[in-house]
């Protein structure tokens, strides 16, 4: 299981798609920024999943093509209004397989976080710098670690129990590699259900150090889409690097 939580870019897709639009996230002010940077188009989505941002900033009138390592989230988007018209290439974020050039990249809801080796995140800075156009933006949503949330090392807490099923989630996080793994595990009349899902955060810092390694530099950082203020206290960050 541990190499496919590594390995598998498809995996996430594969185990949460059908429920991953129940998340209550609203993506206009995403949308708004981003359509800010690109009024014109194209714009590229890495991990465009079920359209949530790409859908609504297309019908801006932003061209909006994505990559995606899932076919299943790629068939929540399709069946979308609008979800049909965009054109999506199946492959590993990490990778860009796409041609280029954009004015505009970005990987929102901390989405770079799920590419769990180091190296991979460092592949997906230099191949989303590869086919950016001369000053165009790659854009980056992710929450700022903070060492007192993770908890400890190891540990087990009880999510639900009724009379038909009880379901437990497990962690393991390690420090030095700053990778986390977790398990949810689901018991009922069905059987033993299994939802991993593994992640390697990165401190603001350290992501503007893999930018800088695929020659890109910070131009602009907020502590949210609404463009507040980022200061230490800040749980999140959309940071903007240009070629």
């Amino acid at each position: 299981m541990q190499e496919s939580i590594f390995d598998d870019p498809g995996l996430f897709g594969r185990l949460w798609a059908d429920g991953y639009d129940h998340h209550e996230l609203d993506p206009g002010p995403a949308v708004d920024f981003l359509a800010g940077l690109a009024p014109d188009g194209p714009a590229l989505e890495l991990a465009i999943g079920t359209g949530r941002v790409a859908l609504p900033l297309a019908a801006r009138g932003l061209t909006v093509d994505g990559v995606e390592a899932s076919p299943e989230m790629v068939a929540k988007m399709r069946a979308k209004p609008g979800g049909a018209d965009l054109d999506v290439v199946i492959g590993d974020m990490a990778d860009v397989p796409v041609p280029g050039p954009y004015p505009l990249v970005y990987l929102v809801y901390n989405t770079l976080f799920n590419l769990v080796r180091e190296q991979r995140q460092r592949d997906c800075f230099r191949n989303a710098a590869r086919v950016l156009a001369p000053g165009g933006a790659f854009v980056i949503e992710t929450f700022v670690p903070d060492p007192a949330g993770l908890g400890r090392d190891e540990g087990v807490e009880v999510r639900d129990v009724t009379e038909d099923s009880a379901t437990i989630r497990l962690h393991r996080y390690d420090p030095a590699t700053q990778v986390v793994v977790r398990q949810n595990i689901r018991f009922d009349a069905g059987g033993v259900h299994l939802g991993p899902f593994a992640m390697r955060y990165c401190w603001p810092e350290q992501i503007d150090e893999m930018a800088a390694a695929a020659g890109l530099r910070l131009t602009e950082r907020y502590a949210d889409w609404d463009r507040r203020p980022f200061d230490s206290g800040s749980t999140s960050h959309v940071s903007v690097y240009r070629r």
